[in-house]
């Protein structure tokens, strides 16, 4: 019985597999026949009776006694005359230039190479060169991203400004480097006195605002998704410095393996940060981000050493996880998981 239903299965298996090799073996030729290509899923040469060595002057001949034998005005009693007219027309123009035949022939022949095709054919019809589509494409990508940095810059700006500690603190920078207003200058003195009178003119109030926002901006590091904008990180510059910056990627990590695989020589200061940053997985903005107590704690670990940043890590993990066993919040999800929480059935019974 087992036998049975193993050969069984297995005939079945073979069944299902071929039919699917010989689909994939074809999936190339199929790949060149698509709709809104050229002739669609149609043969440009078998629609005009024509093979691929035919010349102009025969595809020509075969064109004219096609159009005649299928033109809607021959035909008005057969509805589908007008649509192999147009098919037999569409081969035609294609086969008859000799750019686009020789695009149709490549493609015929190296069906895999779907973004050639598309290049070659979208050229041909729209007239328009790909280049300059991708150009635009880049320049409107490189302008949004750069309207969206300096929108979300502004708004971490805006909302400083109105926190009232980073209020304080600017009108005092303000204040110690001279750059107060005489009206601003009176308010500022009143909010130290703990007076509550403020100066409400709408001028004084639009002035102290753009002063604390000016402080906050030259004073405050705003890193990470809402830090200032800068040239170098739009697309565009990022594509035309690719090269320089593979120049010196490549230039420094030849010197990386010179002086510390060959010469080995010890590493230098910058040389173990540039392991710590690796090992422990911290990318630019998470490093310059960290403390310098932190960074030399780190040092004195040494965790430049593959090894003590692995238990660094696990440390770190352990640590994580008894700090959530010790949250009573999350004791008492557990304790709800475990009654009636999510996935448990519950019997309710009848009223």
């Amino acid at each position: 019985m087992a036998a049975s239903m193993l050969s069984l299965t297995s005939l079945q298996l073979i069944k299902l597999v071929i039919p699917t090799i010989l689909l994939l073996f074809n999936a190339n030729i199929c790949l060149a026949l698509q709709d809104g290509w050229y002739c669609g899923a149609d043969n440009c040469y078998e629609l005009l009776g024509a093979s691929r060595d035919a010349s102009k002057a025969e595809i020509s001949k075969l064109y004219r006694q096609l159009a005649r034998q299928y033109h809607p005005d021959a035909n008005k009693d057969d509805s589908t005359s007008a649509d192999k007219f147009m098919a037999v027309a569409n081969a035609y123009e294609i086969l008859k230039d000799e750019d686009q035949r020789q695009d149709y022939d490549y493609l015929l022949d190296n069906p895999d190479k779907r973004i050639f095709h598309y290049y070659n054919y979208y050229r041909t019809k729209a007239h328009v060169d790909v280049r300059v589509v991708i150009a635009v494409i880049i320049t409107v990508i490189s302008a949004f991203q750069y309207y969206a940095s300096w929108y979300r810059y502004t708004a971490a700006i805006k909302y400083l400004s109105q926190t009232p500690k980073y209020q304080n603190q600017a009108l005092d920078i303000a204040s110690a480097e001279g750059l107060l207003t005489e009206g601003l200058r009176n308010e500022n003195l009143k909010r130290k006195k703990g007076k509550k009178d403020r100066l409400s003119k709408e001028q004084i109030r639009k002035d102290k605002e753009e002063l604390i926002k000016k402080v906050l901006a030259d004073r405050m590091d705003i890193r990470g998704g809402h830090s200032k904008p800068s040239v170098q990180d739009i697309l565009w510059v990022k594509l035309f410095l690719l090269p320089y910056r593979l120049t010196l990627y490549c230039k420094w990590y030849l010197l990386w393996i010179w002086n510390f695989t060959i010469k080995a020589r010890p590493y230098g200061r910058e040389e173990k940060l540039y392991l710590i940053r690796k090992h422990l997985n911290l990318s630019q903005n998470q490093y310059e981000s960290l403390k310098e107590s932190q960074i030399e704690k780190y040092f004195t670990q040494e965790l430049w050493v593959k090894e003590n940043a692995m238990q660094f890590i696990i440390g770190q993990q352990e640590e994580a996880r008894r700090s959530l066993a010790d949250n009573s919040k999350y004791k008492a999800y557990r304790r709800y998981v475990r009654s009636s929480g999510p996935g448990r059935i519950v019997d309710v019974g009848e009223n």
